[in-house]
């Protein structure tokens, strides 16, 4: 319960200049105006909270009043509830707390003037009330910590999250703290007054910034582009986005140069995806036909879904918890990412009680090319039963099985201390496949059993069969590579999905810089354009010389589009030639 009236405390908060100052904010506060909130419920309500405040919940973690006609009222708190009275909800309890509310609009809320509560009605089939959802509204001061620097950038923000997980009090914050501390015009669409509160004066949480009423939840769309035309905005403030229209609307807002603040109805970026009404505001989705050359680069099918156009909001917001959320900084990138079945980095954010922002990168396992996949990363496919040494692999023993000690000078020292991938072979040489183990350096040793494997590798012929082997390794969730042919190159092409980078790999020589991702780009840009050309007629193509691991990526293209390839000439001249496959 507080002691002093919501403008007190907000004036109070705002003298003091902890509110908006980083360097003195170290902790929230919270403004809630209970007084406002008891004096609407019947009394016997009020007794029932007295009752058991202090003794098992707390009123600052008190979140809604539930009020069902012929029912015990009941008390929601964030852990737990409580029965408010052993007598059933009658028809007068019910009117009395309507009657302190104002007019309740087309989506059957209220609330009570110049306070955040709000009431939700339900009604039987002839109009009359039987029941009330009686939230608490609190204005909470310190959470856009979270992303006080996404939205001082000026990029369009959507904030994703659950019902009661606090994307409202969140974007109340927003709307000040870019009215009062960066200056800026800003407008609040209040969809149903949960922004600025009931009545006709806004709330003092929203402070200078400015707000629009929405007195017919269908015409909300309208209220937005009527904002931006009337009243020129730097900033638009939204609660609930949900409707094919507002999406519209939000894009043509967006394609005005006004920064967007809003909510939307979704727990992830997913789900907006997937969300036909509301994927417009992260670019949408269209079906696309793929060439057969694109096609089988990416190992798809040739219809596939891609984004259509910049997405309205730069960044997505996805709120876990009301002091955890994630954060999508390039929302055009992670939605092509999805598209593609590619994992998308994450940054996690968390408020501390002390004021501060604790942040985590989640990191995606996919490549960006996307040539490799999850189930192929050197850690997720590395078996948690046991630890190897890094010479346990059978080409660094000898013909008895005893480990060769390598001399320090070898260059394979400087490899990471990484334990073997274990690969059973099914129906694929194991001599080929030993060789090209020992030619590429791959941290791979074969394994005599397919239960030890960490990777079945086998032929499309095999898998065909659907051989006890491969069924058992399905069933066992480990990782199935399926081979055309057991050919020399399809074989060294499933090796190179285990490469490890090693200081000065990347242009063959000890010592060497990392191949710079922009050249690695450009060559494989330029073997693709050379497939394109001999699968059309052309017999062979000389490309442009390169280092010998780009040479060898070049090689692995050119085999998974079934083209013959081949090096020649000498460093630093060696090349490779896309030539037709001979018959």
């Amino acid at each position: 319960m507080v002691d002093i009236s919501t403008n007190e405390q907000i004036e109070t908060i705002q003298t003091n200049g902890t509110l908006n100052t980083a360097s003195n904010l170290n902790q929230r506060h919270v403004v809630d105006d209970m007084d406002a909130f008891l004096n609407v419920l019947p009394e016997s309500f009020c007794a029932g909270l007295d009752e058991n405040i202090g003794e098992q919940h707390d009123m600052s973690s008190l979140l809604e009043v539930i009020v069902d006609l012929g029912r015990v009222p009941e008390a929601r708190f964030v852990d737990g509830s409580i029965v408010l009275s052993d007598d059933e909800v009658t028809r007068e309890d019910i009117a009395g707390v309507i009657a302190g509310l104002g007019r309740f609009g087309d989506d059957n809320r209220a609330g009570i003037e110049r306070t955040l509560h709000r009431f939700s009605v339900i009604r039987d089939r002839e109009g009359n009330p039987v029941g009330l959802t009686c939230r608490v509204g609190r204005a909470v001061f310190g959470t856009v910590r979270l992303i006080q620097d996404l939205i001082e950038s000026g990029r369009s923000v959507l904030i994703l999250g659950r019902p009661g997980v606090g994307k409202t009090t969140i974007l109340r914050e927003v709307a000040r703290v870019l009215a009062d501390d960066a200056s800026r015009r800003v407008v609040i669409v209040d969809t149903s007054n949960e922004i600025g509160g009931d009545g006709a004066v806004a709330h003092p949480a929203i402070g200078r910034a400015r707000r629009m009423q929405v007195p017919n939840t269908e015409l909300q769309h309208r209220i937005m582009i009527e904002a931006v035309e009337n009243h020129m905005p730097e900033v638009v403030v939204i609660d609930e986005i949900g409707t094919e229209l507002e999406a519209i609307a939000a894009r043509t807002i967006a394609e005005r140069g006004v920064q967007l603040v809003a909510t939307a109805h979704g727990n992830t970026l997913g789900n907006v995806i997937s969300n036909p009404t509301l994927s417009d505001l992260v670019g949408g989705t269209q079906a696309v036909t793929l060439g057969d050359i694109e096609a089988r680069r990416r190992r798809t099918q040739k219809t596939v879904l891609e984004r259509k156009h910049t997405p309205t909001f730069d960044v997505v917001v996805e709120m876990r918890e009301r002091y955890y959320l994630g954060v999508h900084n390039d929302v055009g990138r992670a939605v092509d990412r999805m598209l593609r079945g590619l994992q998308v980095p994450l940054e996690m954010r968390r408020l501390k009680e002390d004021g501060s922002v604790e942040s985590q990168v989640e990191d995606a396992m996919e490549s960006e090319d996307g040539f490799e996949t999850a189930a192929f990363d050197l850690n997720s496919v590395r078996s948690p039963r046991r630890s190897y040494d890094q010479s346990d692999g059978p080409e660094n023993r000898n013909g008895n099985g005893v480990k060769r000690n390598k001399p320090a000078s070898d260059s394979e020292d400087s490899l990471p201390d990484h334990p073997p991938i274990r690969v059973h072979p099914f129906g694929v040489p194991r001599e080929t496949l030993r060789a090209g183990i020992r030619a590429m350096g791959v941290p791979v040793a074969l394994s005599e059993s397919a239960a030890d494997a960490d990777v079945l590798v086998t032929t499309k012929l095999q898998y065909g069969r659907r051989p006890p082997a491969v069924k058992r390794a399905e069933r066992d969730g480990v990782p199935v590579y399926v081979l055309r042919r057991s050919t020399r190159e399809q074989i060294e092409q499933f090796l190179s999905r285990f490469e490890i980078e090693r200081p000065g790999f990347a242009n063959g020589k000890s010592g060497g810089a990392p191949e710079d991702e922009y050249i690695v780009e450009e060559a494989l840009e330029e073997a693709e354009r050379a497939v394109e050309r001999v699968l059309s007629g052309d017999r062979k193509i000389n490309l442009s010389a390169q280092s010998a691991h780009i040479r060898r990526l070049q090689h692995a293209l050119a085999a998974r589009y079934n083209v013959g390839s081949a090096s020649t000439g000498h460093e630093p001249n060696r090349h490779v030639i896309i030539r037709r496959r001979r018959r």
